[in-house]
């Protein structure tokens, strides 16, 4: 039987782990520059969401070993995606859709990555609980958003880049913690590319 390519597997954590960095990077930049300019904003925030929504695609496909990471990021990548481009082709009216937009997406990525640690704790997954951790911190910042407590554009983006740094650290936690790549991995019986030789 032929061995499944590991490629997939390494370009999906490897660019999991640089993005989940970059939303880190990005949230201290709007931590520190609030004051950045509406379309400035918007164009590196929607540039930033295409790419990891391509990325969480590529994960959703790359069958890792514990299909534990990327089991809900078809969904997510796709929002994530659309939301990235609704920014670029509207960027002067970013803050206003992004915090909403972004806080409800944040809120539910940390309530499923909190389905993702119990489940990694049933597979014996010993850092499980840093992804719980993380997932409840990024989940109240989600609720922050949702809620919109400041009401100036400049409060607003200082906390967007609060819920970006925790969504980016959470991200970060699962691919390092979950995302197991094993060399001479067989495909498995229910993988409908092999099912058909297996026959």
């Amino acid at each position: 039987m032929k061995m499944r390519s590991i490629a997939p597997m390494r370009v999906a954590k490897t660019g999991y782990v640089i993005m989940s960095l970059a939303f880190c990077l990005l949230g201290v930049l709007f931590i520190l520059h609030a004051d950045i300019g509406a379309a400035l904003f918007g164009t590196i925030l929607g540039i930033a969401m295409i790419v990891f929504g391509i990325v969480k695609i590529i994960g959703y496909f790359s069958k890792d070993l514990f299909r534990l990471a990327f089991q809900y990021d078809l969904e997510f990548g796709s929002i994530l995606m659309i939301l990235g481009l609704a920014v670029l082709v509207h960027p002067i009216q970013a803050v206003n859709l992004i915090v909403i937009a972004m806080g409800i997406l944040i809120m539910a990525d940390a309530c499923f990555k909190m389905r993702i640690a119990k489940e990694s704790r049933e597979f014996g997954i010993r850092d499980w609980w840093l992804i719980f951790g993380a997932a409840v911190l990024t989940g109240i910042c989600g609720l922050l958003l949702m809620f919109r407590p400041a009401s100036s554009t400049e409060a607003l983006i200082v906390l967007l880049g609060v819920a970006l740094f925790a969504e980016g650290i959470l991200n970060l936690s699962v691919a390092i913690c979950t995302v197991k790549i094993v060399k001479n991995q067989y495909p498995d019986h229910i993988d409908p590319e092999y099912e058909g030789r297996e026959l």
